[in-house]
C-alpha cells in the first residue's frame, strides 16, 4: 500500500511538472556600434585591399617563413598551451561524467567471510559458519524537475568555456611570439644603424686626428669628435641585451631551453613586411569571435543553469533503487544453503521543512549570475576598447613611419654632403657632427617607428582574435 501510494505521488510530481524548473538562459542584448569608427577602419579612405584580421593564420601576412615557423612551433610546443589543453580533458571528462546521471547507476558486490560467534551468541547452533552474498545494486534518479538536465547543461558550458580559454591562450601566445620575434628583429635594426653610424664617426675620429697630427687641428675637434664617437657606441650594449633577451623569450615560448634559439636567430634579418591596411570586420562579428567573450557567455550560462538546480532542491527528489542477489549460509543449521534476495525501493527526499535554506542556496546561486552577468558585458566593452585602441595605434603609426622615413633618408644625404664639404675644407667639423648625429637619431627614430607599426599591426590582430588556429599542442608525456 506503501508503495502504491509513492506511485501515486510520482505520478502526480510527473503531471505538475512537464519540465525543468528554474530559469532558461537566454542571451544578453546589448547595444553595439555598428561600425568601428577609429582611423583607417574605412576601404574608402585607404584606396587599397585590406587583409582579413579573422584570418585565422594572420602570420602569413607579414611574409616572414621564420615568423610562420616560430609560431607554428609555440602552438605545439609552448607548456602553457599543453596546460590549457589537459585543464579542457579534464573538464570534459567532468562533463562526460555528469551526463551517466541520466541512466540507472548499476554496481555489482560480493562479500565473502568466515565468522566464528561466542558461545552466549549461538543459542546453541554451530558457532563456526561460513557465508557468502553475492548482489546486484541499482539505483536511479528520476529527474522529473530537472535537476539532473540542468547540471548536465552546466557541465557542458564549463567545457565549452575551458575550449575558449584554450583558444584565447592560443591567440595570446602567437600574439605574444610575433609581438617578440619583431622586436628582435626591430632592436637587430637598430643595432645595424648604430653600428654603421659609429663605423663612420670613426672614419671621422681618425681623420681628425690624422688632421691634427698634421698640425691643422685642435685637441677640442679631437676630444669632441671621440666624444660623439663613444656615445653612438654605447648604444650598442643595450641593443646586445634586447635581442639576447628577445631570443631567449622566444626559446622558451616554443617550450625550448632560453639559449636553444640564439644561434638561429642571430642572423640579421630585416623586419617583416606590413600588411597595407586591415579589415577589422564589425563589432558584432567580433563580439561573435573573441574566445574571452564566448568563455564569458557561457559561464554566464553555466551560472543561469545552476540557479535550476538549486531551484529544483524545493520540489521532491525522487530515487529509484533495486537490488537482486543471493545469500549462501554454511554452518550445518536449518539456515544452511542459498537463498534469493531481491529489494525494490522508491525514495522520495524533499526539502520542503527546509526551505530557509535552499531559497538561501538559490539567492546566492542569483547573485553569482548577476556578477557573470556584469562580467560578460565587461568583457564586451573591454574587448571593444581593445579593438579601438589598437587601430588608432596602428593608423597613427603607419603615418608616423611614412614622415620618419623620409626624415631618415633626407638626414643621410645631408651627412653624406657634410663628410664630402669637410674633407673639402668648404664646412667646419661642428657642420659635420652635427649631420652625423642627426643621421643617427634619424635613422634610429625611423627603425622605432617602423619596429612600433609592425608592433601595431599584431596588437590589432591579437584584439582582433587573429591567430586561433585549429592546431593543437602536444599532450604532456607523463614519466
Amino acid at each position: 500500500m506503501r508503495i502504491s501510494n509513492a506511485l501515486l505521488a510520482t505520478i502526480v510530481a510527473l503531471c505538475c511538472a512537464a519540465c525543468s524548473v528554474g530559469p532558461h538562459y537566454k542571451r544578453p542584448d546589448m547595444a553595439l556600434p555598428a561600425q568601428f569608427v577609429a582611423p583607417g577602419t574605412s576601404r574608402a579612405t585607404t584606396g587599397s585591399p585590406q587583409v582579413e584580421a579573422a584570418d585565422p593564420q594572420f602570420w602569413h601576412s607579414f611574409h616572414d617563413p621564420e615568423l610562420t615557423t616560430l609560431v607554428e612551433r609555440a602552438l605545439t610546443s609552448n607548456n602553457d598551451l599543453r596546460s590549457a589543453l589537459a585543464h579542457y580533458d579534464a573538464a570534459d571528462a567532468l562533463w562526460r561524467l555528469s551526463k551517466f546521471d541520466r541512466y540507472p547507476t548499476v554496481t555489482a558486490s560480493e562479500d565473502v567471510g568466515r565468522e566464528k560467534l561466542a558461545a552466549s551468541q549461538a543459542f546453541g547452533y554451530p558457532r563456526n559458519y561460513r557465508y557468502s552474498n553475492s548482489t546486484l545494486n541499482a539505483s536511479w534518479e528520476l529527474d522529473f524537475f530537472g535537476r539532473v538536465r540542468h547540471n548536465i547543461e552546466s557541465q557542458h558550458q564549463q567545457l565549452l568555456a575551458t575550449a575558449n580559454d584554450q583558444a584565447a591562450m592560443q591567440v595570446a601566445i602567437v600574439g605574444e611570439v610575433a609581438a617578440t620575434y619583431i622586436d628582435l628583429r626591430g632592436q637587430q635594426e637598430r643595432l645595424r644603424v648604430a653600428r654603421q653610424n659609429a663605423e663612420n664617426e670613426g672614419r671621422t675620429v681618425k681623420l681628425v686626428e690624422a688632421t691634427y697630427s698634421a698640425g691643422r687641428g685642435t685637441q677640442f675637434d679631437t676630444a669632441r669628435a671621440r666624444a660623439q664617437y663613444e656615445s653612438t657606441n654605447s648604444r650598442i650594449p643595450a641593443l646586445l641585451s634586447a635581442i639576447a633577451l628577445d631570443e631567449h623569450r622566444l626559446a622558451v615560448l616554443c617550450g625550448q631551453s632560453p639559449d636553444t634559439l640564439v644561434a638561429e636567430l642571430d642572423a640579421q634579418k630585416p623586419l617583416p613586411d606590413l600588411p597595407e591596411g586591415i579589415d577589422p570586420g564589425t563589432p558584432a562579428e567580433l563580439v561573435r569571435r573573441r574566445p574571452d567573450i564566448n568563455a564569458s557567455e557561457q559561464r554566464l550560462h553555466a551560472a543561469t543553469e545552476e540557479i535550476g538546480i538549486q531551484t529544483a532542491d524545493l520540489f521532491p527528489r525522487l530515487n529509484f533503487a533495486g537490488l537482486l542477489g543471493i545469500a549462501e549460509y554454511h554452518s550445518d543449521s536449518p539456515f544452511d544453503g542459498f537463498s534469493p534476495v531481491n529489494m525494490a525501493a522508491l525514495n522520495i527526499d524533499w526539502s520542503f521543512l527546509d526551505r530557509g535554506r535552499v531559497k538561501a542556496r538559490i539567492a546566492a546561486s542569483q547573485a553569482d549570475g548577476d556578477a557573470q552577468l556584469a562580467q560578460y558585458q565587461q568583457t564586451v566593452l573591454l574587448a571593444l576598447e581593445d579593438v579601438d585602441n589598437a587601430l588608432v595605434r596602428y593608423a597613427r603609426s603607419r603615418e608616423q613611419d611614412a614622415q620618419l622615413s623620409q626624415a631618415a633618408a633626407d638626414s643621410k644625404r645631408a651627412a653624406d654632403l657634410a663628410d664630402i664639404r669637410f674633407r673639402e675644407g668648404a664646412t667646419g667639423l661642428l657642420d659635420l657632427l652635427d649631420a652625423q648625429r642627426e643621421e643617427l637619431e634619424a635613422e634610429d627614430a625611423y627603425a622605432t617607428s617602423h619596429l612600433n607599426s609592425a608592433s601595431a599591426a599584431v596588437s590589432l590582430y591579437k584584439s582582433l582574435a587573429g591567430g586561433w588556429p585549429q592546431l593543437q599542442p602536444a599532450k604532456i608525456a607523463r614519466p
